[in-house]
């Protein structure tokens, strides 16, 4: 018996001894922006409603997914039929919310997959029992807008447009701010001092005046935005990054590396940049929200994106004009600020998982 009992001693020892797997700094900061709860699930929700918006025309389109008719079977999504395949009179694209079509598309073994909600983002329902704009319905769950738009369908294709348009516009800002900052806190000096100067007068330029002079003068696109706010839109990360790059510089390892004859640029690159990256992650959320922000300001001023195209300002514009479609402006609204808030909530718990400072508190409650 007290063989068994030392040797079951010295197992558990031997178990204790073992040493605990290493966690990267990383895994640290995700697990540290898990336990912060609204953050986590702001992410889960914000995730989601990405995706549900690149998949816009699977679950919102005027076109049925997949159609079996007299024993042939059609995707109207990947290719446009005309309704005389569809026992029509005119060689024209099918419309699918024409009864005519419907009853065909209902007789005997035919059948259509339709989307969940059955209008795209420029269907007007011309069989449509209310004049426009039209209040929520069964048909229009969320109503119509003053062109007999639905919509649900604007509001997920403009909640489409708007977060890739602020996904790139980060991007571009996220190169340009950790380029240029970096160049001014690594060199210091007259270098330094140069971006200093050109960012002060670059940044004193009215850069709503200089939007409105190029949509008078060129045609509105997306394109022309994006480049005219990104020509703006760097410099606030660029001080941050300079603020990083210059008190980094000053440590051993940099020194070291100078010692070693490590160049330049591999310096950067290797040692100080993977050191600064905190504001630069902390930055991004409150970023996008900035840009999605931006976009729907000009679009509401009708200096954003072209006619036709959906978007979350030309919406809120539609219910100023008019007061009485309350649906409009609500669901609009409601879409937007729960955007916003998903992001400063993003922002908010990814700012305290890479504070070093909290950092260590949360690991020193966790070690207790």
């Amino acid at each position: 018996m007290q063989a068994q009992s030392a040797q079951a001693a010295i197992s558990i020892e031997a178990h204790d001894a073992v040493p605990a797997r290493s966690v990267s700094p990383s895994q640290r900061a995700w697990q540290r922006f898990k336990r912060n709860k609204l953050g986590f699930y702001s992410l889960v929700i914000f995730c989601v409603m990405v995706v549900l918006s690149l998949c816009a025309e699977v679950v919102s389109n005027d076109k049925p997914l997949i159609v079996r008719y007299e024993g042939q079977t059609y995707f109207p999504l990947l290719k446009d039929y005309p309704e005389t395949v569809f026992g029509g009179d005119f060689a024209t694209p099918t419309d699918y919310l024409d009864p005519f079509i419907q009853q065909q598309l209902q007789k005997g073994s035919n059948w259509a997959l339709f989307p969940i909600n059955r209008y795209g983002t420029d269907t007007i329902n011309y069989f449509a029992q209310s004049p426009n704009p039209a209040p929520p319905s069964a048909a229009n769950w969320l109503g119509t807008d003053d062109r007999g738009r639905d919509l649900l369908a604007q509001l997920l294709y403009g909640f489409r447009v708007s977060v890739l348009f602020a996904l790139a516009l980060t991007v571009v800002g996220v190169l340009l701010g950790v380029i240029t900052g970096a160049i001014q806190g690594f060199f210091g000096g007259k270098t330094d001092l140069a971006f200093q100067r050109f960012i002060e007068i670059w940044g004193s330029m009215p850069e709503l005046y200089l939007l409105i002079i190029f949509s008078a003068v060129l045609a509105p696109s997306i394109s022309l935005l994006l480049v005219l706010l990104s020509l703006f839109g760097w410099m606030g990360l660029s001080d941050y990054v300079r603020a990083e790059f210059l008190r980094n510089r000053q440590l051993d390892y940099v020194k070291a590396a100078r010692a070693l004859g490590v160049p330049n640029g591999q310096i950067i690159w290797r040692h100080i940049l993977p050191n600064s990256l905190t504001p630069v992650v902390t930055f991004l959320p409150f970023r996008m929200s900035a840009a999605i922000l931006a976009l729907t300001s000009l679009d509401f001023l009708g200096l954003g994106v072209p006619p036709g195209t959906p978007s979350l300002g030309e919406l809120l514009s539609q219910g100023k004009n008019s007061i009485d479609a309350w649906w409009i402006s609500l669901g609009t609204f409601a879409v937007l600020v729960m955007t916003l808030l998903l992001l400063t909530f993003m922002g908010d718990a990814l700012r305290d998982a890479l504070d070093p400072r909290k950092a260590q508190v949360t690991d020193v409650k966790e070690g207790a």
